[in-house]
């Protein structure tokens, strides 16, 4: 009798939990438009966030839900966003793509060291202990912080310690951005050919004897641009890509090649004044 008694309390408590269950599930449901799925197989499992989404579900929950273009994602393919479009019956979009440029030559060929640091051999660390000992306080430290944090392999560290980006492989996900300690890297749009490759606020010829490229503020490339396209702040050049007038003459009278022009085949092109540079060892460390 016991034994029975306690199956039908069991039985009583497992049928009372079935229907609550039923219930909750009833009420607590909520809707997935089975187009997501469709569409997150589409994208490029990038999870890079260069689209403003923190990764490729919620892109493709906006894009069903139309608050979003398949433009927007730059890293897949012009065929998967063109599918993406017509599976979802809507226009393509338009979004320039972007990538991480470095707002620095200073190579160990070309700029000089004032101490030698020993210790974590990472860009934040050093940075802590006088700036990393680069003689250029704005420079590039060189340890590769950046190329650490990549995850889709496009920064490499060139022979003289400075990063270089691949175009082709950058998301623009902007870990590069957050990591450097020097605030070196900014994401742009491929169009900004017209490029400043330093970020030394320093005036004058001076800057020359710890960056043979550092920017002396000499403000040639002010006056042989377009009108108004760049102005000198903080002795340094800012251009307005707004204006739309980006052009070579820029560049030609640069004497340190600070201010340069991208091209997508020849890579950063100097101008014609601009010293040229040779050497491929590093240069010799300064007074401390």
């Amino acid at each position: 009798m016991v034994v029975f008694l306690a199956l039908a309390i069991l039985g009583g408590l497992t049928l009372v939990l079935a229907i609550t269950l039923v219930f909750a599930n009833k009420q607590l449901y909520v809707y997935e438009d089975p187009r997501i799925d469709k569409v997150e197989e589409m994208l490029p499992h990038a999870n890079c966030g260069a689209c403003g989404f923190p990764g490729c579900r919620p892109f493709g929950e906006a894009l069903v839900a139309g608050k979003v273009l398949p433009g927007k994602c730059t890293v897949g393919t012009s065929e998967a966003r063109e599918k993406i479009a017509q599976y979802l019956d809507i226009s393509l979009g338009e979004e320039e793509k972007r990538v991480a440029r470095l707002a620095c030559a200073g190579g160990a060929n070309v700029a000089r060291n004032k101490a030698n640091y020993n210790g974590l051999p990472s860009c934040q660390a050093a940075s802590l202990i006088s700036g990393g000992g680069k003689g250029c306080f704005w420079g590039c430290i060189g340890f590769g912080d950046c190329e650490a944090v990549c995850e889709f392999d496009a920064i490499q560290m060139d022979g003289h310690g400075l990063p270089v980006v691949n175009s082709d492989k950058c998301t623009a996900c902007g870990d590069c951005v957050e990591v450097c300690p020097k605030g070196l890297f900014s994401l742009e749009p491929v169009s900004h050919k017209l490029w400043v490759a330093c970020k030394n606020l320093e005036f004058g010829d001076k800057v020359l004897e710890d960056c043979e490229v550092g920017c002396t503020a000499c403000g040639k490339c002010v006056v042989d641009a377009a009108p108004n396209l760049i102005e000198m702040i903080n002795n340094l050049p800012v251009i307005d890509y707004g204006a739309n007038r980006q052009g070579k003459e820029a560049i030609d009278r640069c004497a340190t090649g600070a201010i340069v022009w991208l091209d997508e085949r020849e890579g950063a092109i100097r101008g014609k004044e601009s010293r040229k540079i040779i050497r491929q060892e590093n240069k010799v460390m300064g007074p401390s």
